[in-house]
């Protein structure tokens, strides 16, 4: 595993560590009570906690051997999905009490999923693939919109849309620009793709990811030069590896 799975996986395994010391914690207090009823009642959550435990260890176990093996495990998907929702913001308070910066975390968080949705090795019809493209990307002077319509570009090669219009076109992928997570979702449910690759920031990558939990998600990250949010831009080249990795071989 490359430093950066690393990260986000040492974090999953410690806060799957944190849950079972939950659940010891409540078996304690079931030792230690004297009333019947809340003995019964400890005894229904330490049921549900170990139950939770045993859940999200399978699916942590599953993350890591597919990212070693670089090998899917379709009926372990449903495990490693549930895991990765539980325990992601326990990750993020994880890695807050051990001083680890957030967006490393997040970055690790695309690159472990990244490496997930590889190990499926996808075949997928361009026309099944949409590159979700954030307006940031467009020349902040730019009079032409292209939110709603990416085809208002004017090719004028003052920012990377019309070279991303060129790339997506040569997969016949479908292409849309989002102003944030709502649009994106609208998009995703009206055009119904099987596979997307999506290019945002950390947090706005990470959020997507799970909103789409059910969707194989690609993340590239875009470069901020101006800061963000505004003029941002991508490398051409890791958007291309990315939809070399869910559509069929070209």
């Amino acid at each position: 595993m490359e430093t950066k799975k690393r990260v986000y996986v040492g974090l999953l395994v410690g806060s799957m560590f944190l849950v079972a010391l939950l659940t010891a914690a409540v078996w304690y207090l079931i030792q230690n009570r004297d009333f019947i009823l809340g003995r019964v009642l400890l005894t229904i959550i330490i049921s549900i906690l170990g139950a939770i435990f045993i859940f999200v260890g399978t699916g942590v176990l599953a993350i890591v051997f597919m990212i070693i093996k670089s090998k899917a495990i379709p009926s372990l998907d449903n495990f490693t999905r549930i895991a990765n929702d539980i325990l992601f913001p326990i990750t993020l308070l994880t890695g807050r009490l051990t001083g680890i910066n957030k967006e490393e975390i997040l970055r690790s968080y695309i690159a472990v999923n990244n490496n997930l949705v590889k190990s499926k090795k996808l075949l997928l019809g361009g026309h099944q693939v949409m590159i979700l493209l954030p307006h940031c990307l467009q020349d902040s002077e730019c009079p032409h919109k292209i939110t709603m319509d990416i085809n208002n570009c004017k090719h004028c090669q003052k920012c990377c849309i019309a070279d991303l219009i060129d790339l997506g076109e040569k997969y016949h992928a479908v292409i849309k620009v989002a102003t944030g997570g709502t649009l994106a979702r609208k998009f995703i449910e009206e055009c119904k793709p099987r596979g997307v690759v999506a290019v945002a920031c950390e947090r706005d990558l990470s959020m997507g990811i799970q909103d789409a939990s059910f969707i194989p998600v690609i993340g590239v990250l875009n470069c901020r030069p101006n800061g963000p949010c505004i003029n941002t831009t991508v490398e051409l080249d890791k958007v291309e590896e990315a939809l070399k990795i869910i559509c069929e071989r070209r």
